[in-house]
């Protein structure tokens, strides 16, 4: 084969389809927190679109459940527990460095 015909193939890529990561049975609700708590990342952030795979129609209805969700005190605004637990740390530490001097 000529090297110009061979730079208009494109590289063969298997093609592997995901499964989506809402159902069709799935009903999108602030009440549904199974569903709501995989879109959420540990800071309590919720993932963007391209990250969840999801349509743009049920990435709607799902940031709506979850800020619902987080009125109703169902699911909290932050997730800051490890930032409290290093704070706490670190003043510990230079509580004890500025007493031993």
């Amino acid at each position: 084969m000529d090297k110009s015909k061979r730079l208009f193939l494109k590289p063969k890529r298997s093609l592997r389809r995901r499964l989506p990561p809402i159902q069709s049975g799935d009903r999108i609700d602030y009440r549904n927190m199974s569903l709501i708590s995989r879109f959420i990342s540990e800071q309590g952030k919720i993932l963007s679109r391209r990250m969840n795979r999801l349509t743009l129609k049920q990435q709607r209805l799902i940031t709506i459940a979850i800020k619902q969700a987080r009125i109703l005190s169902l699911l909290p605004f932050l997730n800051n527990e490890r930032q409290f637990e290093k704070s706490e740390l670190v003043t510990r530490t230079m509580g004890l460095r500025t007493r031993k001097k």
